[in-house]
């Protein structure tokens, strides 16, 4: 297992190798409500950390996604096209969001467990 690390914009980033998966905190989905859509970057994109690469939407509202890392995408969690409750049911499992191909180690900024705790009043 890799290490999970966390952005003040309520992303999660489990980082295995060069290999990291991005998805949002069950914080980030409990505030969203249900989602309805999410929109990923195709397979090959390169993405910097801090930069937008994707929205999700839900009944709220929607939102940019933010990528912790740098690299390129080497896949976008298809399964949510069909059923983008995933992101509700387990946003910190089946509900990921994308991989990427890290070019160097992860951005700057991000949060241990207990600094996203801290962030957001002590629930994860």
């Amino acid at each position: 297992m890799g290490e999970r690390y966390y952005t003040q914009s309520h992303e999660w980033v489990l980082v295995e190798g060069d290999t990291a998966t991005v998805g949002i905190t069950d914080f980030a989905q409990s505030q969203l409500g249900d989602v309805v859509f999410v929109e990923l970057p195709d397979p090959g994109k390169m993405v910097e950390a801090g930069d937008n690469f994707g929205v999700i939407e839900s009944v709220k509202a929607a939102s940019d996604l933010y990528c912790p890392v740098s690299g390129s995408v080497i896949e976008a969690n298809d399964t949510l096209g069909d059923n983008p409750e995933l992101v509700n049911a387990d946003p910190m499992g089946r509900g990921w969001l994308i991989k990427v191909r890290m070019n160097g180690d992860p951005g700057p900024g991000l949060l241990d467990e207990m600094g996203y705790a801290a962030l957001v009043g002590g629930s994860l």
